[in-house]
């Protein structure tokens, strides 16, 4: 068995015996790993509320043979209070963690992917964009090589009159090759923004048609390429 340090944010956990738990990190350096937290469960455990879905922490583990390596320390950074006391926040906060620990593949590290999730954890903590959310959904999917296409129709190529977007085949369309769910020019210009550098800007977007129009996209988007629901939380409605 080897000893190593890594800092990570629990993704989920479940219980495991009488006392133990197996907790779900992604990790900064070693990506995505399933470790064994013993005695987490008692009274008294070393662990105390350390090691729940959201912290992040500075850990000690030992790497065995198998898939399990053991959790033999850990240590807050961010515990994120006002995540785990707010239910709107923590539903929030659980979708991010839920399609991560879908798309990131166990021991492949992404310094990306682990800042994305951390820096989106700790915006969401400080107050909630309503567009952080499909924001996050974009960028993972922008860093997986999953995203739709925005910049120009994905049939005939032109840049101009693009109004429809359809997630199955790819991305958007103009007006002569319409196909899919229509979108506003608006929405298309907030998520470029969202991929191309605009994050701080697209964040303070507040209009309530855009925001659930991208929601919408992007939860779509996600989940098309999950293959399977998000099941932790409700997109707005248009």
């Amino acid at each position: 068995m080897a000893l190593y340090r890594d800092q990570g944010i629990v993704i989920r956990t479940w219980k495991l015996g009488e006392s133990d738990r197996i907790v779900v990190i992604l990790t900064q350096e070693n990506g995505k790993i399933r470790a064994v937290a013993k005695g987490i469960r008692k009274t008294k455990s070393k662990f105390g509320g350390r090691l729940e879905p959201t912290s992040h922490v500075s850990l000690q583990l030992f790497s065995g043979k198998g898939e399990l390596g053991i959790v033999t320390q850990a240590e807050t950074i961010d515990s994120f209070q006002n995540i785990r006391s707010n239910p709107d926040l923590f539903s929030e906060a659980s979708a991010m963690l839920e399609v991560v620990d879908h798309v990131a593949p166990d021991d492949s590290p992404d310094t990306n992917r682990y800042k994305m999730l951390l820096g989106a954890l700790r915006t969401l903590d400080e107050k909630k964009p309503p567009l952080l959310v499909p924001a996050f959904f974009l960028k993972l999917l922008d860093n997986e090589g999953l995203v739709p296409e925005l910049g120009f129709c994905v049939k005939c190529g032109t840049k101009e009159n693009l109004m429809s977007i359809s997630i199955s085949e790819g991305g958007v369309f103009c007006k002569e090759c319409k196909r899919g769910r229509t979108v506003t020019n608006s929405s298309i210009a907030v998520m470029r923004a969202v991929l191309g550098g605009g994050l701080k800007s697209a964040l303070e977007v507040k209009d309530e048609e855009i925001v659930a129009e991208i929601d919408r996209i992007a939860n779509e988007a996600m989940e098309f390429h999950l293959e399977r629901k998000i099941r932790s939380r409700r997109v707005m409605d248009t």
